[in-house]
């Protein structure tokens, strides 16, 4: 639920009934923009954290996105994504134009635990799925030691 959502529709449903009093209707049965939910929000996308023994890899898939329209950053222990995609459309026929426009963007950051080595993160983008290796640094890889859980 979002709170204009409602409204939204409202205005989107006056819209409808002005431009089909007009005679314009709907074209070729496309459906107004208004009928999907925030179409100009773009949704932090979902990610998959692991700690491996030498790493932690954080994986996020982006469909529609290319490797140009991610930026991944590390800064005072905190690891950053950001996403910016925009779309544009248009159709020009004898009865009727068509142009929309598309914008949407997310931004999602990690406090990351300290033994990281930041110099070496790593990024890498194949077919719309974001993979982020996080190497630990060797001295906190040498310093977990396992605990014998004894019977009390």
């Amino acid at each position: 639920w979002h709170p204009f959502l409602d409204l939204w529709r409202e205005v989107d449903h006056m819209f409808d009934e002005f431009s089909s009093n007009l005679g314009f209707g709907r074209l070729r049965g496309l459906e107004p923009a208004g009928r999907f939910p925030l179409p100009f929000a773009m949704k932090a996308p979902a990610v998959d954290v692991v700690e491996e023994d030498k790493r932690y890899r954080i994986t996020a898939e982006l469909p529609g996105l290319s490797e140009k329209d991610i930026e991944v950053s590390v800064a005072e222990g905190v690891l950053t994504l950001k996403g910016e995609k925009s779309k544009e459309k248009e159709e020009k026929e004898k009865d009727y134009h068509l142009s929309e426009r598309h914008y949407g963007a997310f931004r999602r950051s990690f406090r990351l635990p300290d033994g990281i080595d930041t110099d070496k993160v790593d990024a890498t983008f194949k077919n719309g799925v974001l993979t982020i290796d996080l190497p630990k640094q060797a001295a906190v890889r040498r310093q977990q030691k396992k605990i014998t859980v004894k019977v009390a």
